[in-house]
């Protein structure tokens, strides 16, 4: 029978709605679709700083891989989602610095809104090893 579990971690924003940070499923974490929020506060990063909201979404994505016992370098695939594709190259300069090698699949996606009016989110699923 295939095992599952659930993961939580304060050190991500926590989840607003019927869903979980993240999921283990089979060998694999699936985390839910992370937005710039603080943590603690719950407030969004960074307003007027696409960089700076990417940097916070890829902080908030490491939180909930470690609390399932992974990490950024076991991440397979990523799926960016985007207010505005024009925000691409300064969301891809932060994504580098946090997959400098063999990075993992991805997707960009434009998307007409994100909620609390964020300028990018992501998701991700990486190996539990």
């Amino acid at each position: 029978m295939a095992s599952r579990r659930v993961v939580h971690t304060d050190r991500a924003p926590a989840a607003v709605g019927p869903y979980s940070q993240g999921v283990i499923a089979d060998g694999f974490v699936f985390t839910a679709m992370q937005i710039p929020l603080d943590p603690v506060s719950g407030t969004l990063v960074a307003p007027d700083d696409t960089a700076g909201q990417a940097r916070q979404v890829l902080e908030n994505l490491r939180a909930i891989l470690e609390a399932a016992g992974s990490g950024l370098e076991h991440v397979v695939k990523v799926t960016v989602y985007l207010q505005d594709m024009a925000d691409f190259p300064a969301v891809n300069a932060v994504y580098a610095e946090y997959f400098p090698q063999d990075p993992p699949a991805r997707a960009a996606v434009g998307v007409a809104a994100l909620p609390r009016g964020a300028r990018v989110a992501m998701e991700a699923i990486a190996q539990v090893l």
